[in-house]
């Protein structure tokens, strides 16, 4: 604890709060040391929570309008759920691609043609193959579902991915 003499104004560091008067070494003045406020350490504990809300405050703005921006920049969203093997006739095996298209907006969009890509074990794409969905138009926040039977052979494939073509594209 500090305190000061109020007469010569020599300053002093305690260990602890003094039970009575102080006299001054110096002048010989005595007075009554009060204890520190408590007033401080309660006002930095308010501003720490504050700053730790206005923090958490930002932080959420921040995430929400990225999903905002997110949903925003890719409205539709095509999601594989099953891939499965089937035999052709001529004793062929080909991948049946299952999954969904779905519109994450509040407004209807036009659904465009997907591209399925086969990749092999360090992603590189083996085959891809172009198809149009079942649904051309989706509600705000309705669901397609899609399933296609790739011309593409099995050897080689560890990986199948989808992907929303745009108009421009031309694969």
């Amino acid at each position: 604890m500090k305190t000061t003499c109020d007469f010569c104004k020599t300053e002093y560091s305690l260990n602890r709060a003094p039970t009575g008067p102080v006299r001054c070494a110096v002048c010989g003045h005595v007075w009554t040391a009060q204890a520190p406020s408590r007033r401080g350490a309660a006002l930095m504990f308010v501003a720490s929570l504050c700053a730790l809300l206005s923090a958490a405050v930002f932080a959420v703005a921040v995430m929400a309008r990225h999903r905002i921006n997110t949903i925003e920049d890719r409205p539709l969203v095509a999601q594989i759920s099953n891939v499965r093997t089937v035999i052709d006739a001529a004793g062929a095996p080909h991948f049946v691609v299952s999954g969904a298209i779905t519109n994450r907006s509040t407004e209807i969009y036009g659904v465009p043609d997907l591209l399925i890509v086969s990749r092999d074990a360090d992603g590189r794409p083996v085959a891809h193959q172009k198809f149009m969905p079942s649904a051309t138009l989706l509600d705000a926040g309705a669901s397609a579902e899609f399933s296609h039977t790739l011309s593409a052979p099995t050897a080689g494939v560890k990986k199948i991915t989808v992907e929303l073509l745009d108009m421009g594209d031309a694969k």
